[in-house]
């Protein structure tokens, strides 16, 4: 539990410090070219401030999204505390989640939006931030964990049941 704390302090730091840098180096630039393969762009890093959601619903609704996100964070972190024994994959994906809704929360409040700056080109994505990248992460290993192996427990407990 002491690593998975560690790692979400790190996340949190590093999605800071890349939305520092994003601010005061790439804001200026607006877009620079990032991974591509010959003339085919894949990532560029462009500066957006998002004041929205997903895909920028939402917009000017700040306090709803801090109200929002606040109840995720809460949320996701008594889980995390009452069901720290049961799964790695489980505490482990909800540690992503906090820390990416703590990177995005801390945007909302000090800044009144979001600083992105991760654009997939290859195939017209949005504009994200490492936050995102932890919490879409983190849902995607959730639901596998919830599909897969949660799942699974309970379908070998209830033969176990039916069985005695």
């Amino acid at each position: 539990m002491i690593l998975l704390l560690i790692m979400m302090l790190l996340l949190i730091g590093a999605d800071q410090l890349v939305k520092y840098w994003a601010s005061t180096s790439l804001r200026e630039m607006g877009s620079v070219d990032f991974i591509h393969i010959g003339d085919t762009k894949i990532i560029d890093l462009t500066y957006l401030e998002n004041r929205g959601a997903i895909f920028g619903s939402m917009a000017g609704q700040k306090w709803f999204l801090i109200g929002f996100t606040s109840l995720v964070i809460i949320g996701a972190a008594v889980a995390f505390i009452r069901t720290r024994n049961r799964s790695k994959l489980l505490s482990f994906s909800l540690a992503l989640l906090i820390a990416g809704g703590i990177g995005n929360i801390i945007d909302r409040i000090r800044l009144g939006y979001v600083v992105d700056m991760i654009e997939i080109k290859l195939f017209r994505f949005a504009i994200f931030n490492v936050a995102d990248i932890c919490v879409t992460v983190a849902v995607f290993l959730v639901v596998i964990y919830m599909l897969f192996i949660d799942g699974r427990k309970e379908k070998k407990t209830g033969k176990a049941a039916d069985n005695d």
